[in-house]
Order: structure tokens, then sequence, then C-alpha cells
């Protein structure tokens, strides 16, 4: 006899590690608060050695993105739910981060912006809602398409990577089970496998937390490689409130040492940008003459440096 769809798709989570189940945790729900928070704080140490046994294969899809971005392309995030929402997070971070253009990192959730706060029934199960997203957003050859879904199968993450793989885009699946149709979809397949959660099939927990991480890597260390920072310091980033802008003046005093009057001359200068001013101090030269090398140099501040002492 043979399954209803609703069976099929019970006996195909059934072998998915992040829905196993934990018979040692079916009496969860009595013990003592203390003992379960310990048990997660136990559950989440894991983690991060499942990210660590997939580095390799992290550390090459890092490096094919950041050649993508630095000819122009955007870096896209795509899935469902949770994962959806997290690259979504990742996404909104960079601009205040790195001084991104809000479309060079974009994270879209199956069922649009609603469905971050909202779930958006059925949305997660179209291939044909990722493939739309992806061509009002005009994907190109140019572009990185991150596919992300904890199971490794859901249609919204498996289709946007298969469309955009179709248009020449840099694929990029990211899930926690092994053989995951994600990840043959993909050109770069990332399988963290973190085991079963802690309350069966809740994703948002470990699956979540590895997620993240790799997000974190895939955005900052892309970033890096793109001249975004200068040592680990965030030399682009946007002042967009007195925080920020206190940041900024202490990240120009950090990497040049030079005294406040001397840097609030430089960053007046250099209507705030915290990179230019560096390069005035550092290199010797004017505000005109610093944007200029760092354009010259793709906003590369050790490039610019260079070309400042070379020229001096």
């Amino acid at each position: 006899m043979s399954l209803s769809p609703f069976g099929e798709l019970r006996t195909e989570l059934d072998g998915l590690t992040t829905e196993a189940h934990r018979t040692d945790l079916a009496e969860i729900d009595r013990r003592s608060t203390l003992d379960i928070a310990r048990t997660m704080n136990r559950e989440d140490a894991g983690v991060p050695g499942a990210v660590a046994a997939e580095l390799p294969k992290i550390s090459a899809a890092i490096d094919a993105a950041a050649e993508r971005l630095a000819r122009g392309g955007r870096l896209m995030y795509l899935g469902a739910g949770t994962a959806g929402r997290l690259g979504v997070l990742d996404a909104s971070e960079c601009p205040p981060t790195f001084n991104t253009d809000p479309s060079q990192v974009v994270g879209m959730i199956a069922g649009g912006p609603s469905a971050m706060v909202t779930a958006v029934e059925g949305a997660e199960d179209s291939k044909a809602l990722a493939a739309e997203d992806l061509r009002r957003r005009g994907v190109t050859a140019d572009d990185v398409v991150v596919g992300i879904s904890a199971s490794g199968r859901t249609p919204y993450a498996v289709g946007a990577v298969e469309y955009a793989r179709a248009q020449g885009a840099l694929t990029i699946g990211l899930s926690c089970n092994v053989r995951s149709p994600l990840a043959a979809a993909a050109e770069h397949g990332i399988e963290v496998v973190v085991g079963p959660e802690l309350i069966s099939g809740s994703t948002r927990l470990k699956a979540g937390t590895a997620q993240k991480l790799v997000l974190n890597m895939i955005s900052t260390i892309s970033m890096i490689r793109l001249g975004k920072t200068y040592g680990n310091l965030m030399v682009d980033v946007r002042a967009s409130n007195e925080k920020l802008r206190a940041r900024s003046r202490r990240i120009v005093h950090l990497a040049t040492g030079a005294p406040d009057p001397v840097i609030e001359s430089a960053l007046r200068a250099t209507d705030g940008e915290v990179k230019n001013a560096i390069l005035t101090i550092l290199g010797k030269v004017d505000a005109p003459t610093a944007g200029r090398l760092l354009t010259e140099s793709h906003g590369h501040l050790r490039a610019a440096l260079t070309a400042a002492s070379a020229g001096s």
C-alpha cells in the first residue's frame, strides 16, 4: 500500500538527525529548571565542534564568495522560518558594521517580510516562490546565493539554490543533516551535524546556533577579504548614532595612536569616514588624496597606505 503524502513526509523526517527523538529526555519536563538549563548548556557546547568539522568546506565557500563580491556581486540568503530569519538578521547587520550598501547583502525569507514575525503557512513548501524572489532581485552570475535549511530538504531553500545555479550564480547550501538535497543542489554544500534537539525537531536550538555561527563566518570573513577591516578594526563602520560615533573615534585612535584633536580634525576633513581619516593620519595625505587612494585600492586600507608611502 502506497503512503499518503503526509506519510511519505513523516518517513522522510524520521530519517533526519535534526528530527530524531531523544528518549533520554522524554521526562525533561519533570526536571528542575537548573537541571534543564545545565542540559541545554551541555548540548550547546557541542555546536562549535560540529562547525569545526566543516571548516574546510566553509572556508572554500567563503573564498569563492569573496571573489564574486569583489567584482560587484551580491550575497543573498534564502530560507524559511528560523533559517530565513537568521539570514535576514545577518544581512541586516552588514550595513552598520561594514558600511555595505543595503542591496549588497540581502536576506529573503519564505513568505516575505511579514514572515519574520508571523508564520506564513505553506511558503516554505514552494520552490517556485524562491525562484520568483530571486527573479525579482535579478540574480546574476556575479551573485552568491546561500540556501539555509536545518533539515536540508526545505523546498524554498533547495529551489533558491537550483534557480540561482541555473543563472550561473555561486551557490552555497547550509544544512544540519548529511546527504541533504540542499547540499547536493549547491556548488558548495555545508552540513553541520549537531544531532537531535533537546525538544524534538525544534531546530531553532542547536541547528539555529550552528547556522548563525556559519553565517557569521560567511559575512565577516568575506568582508575582511573585501578590505572592510584594518586588522580586526571595523574601519568601514557607519556612524549612525552616538555609540557608533564614539566607536569611530576609538577605532581611529586604536589604528593611529593619534591624540583626540588630530582625530577630530581628520574625521571632519573626511566627513566622518573612519578609513579615510586613518589614511590621512598614517599616510600623511589630505582628505581628497585619501579618497582617491582608497578608490584606486578598491577600499583596501593596507594597499592605500602602501601607495601613500610610495608617493611620499
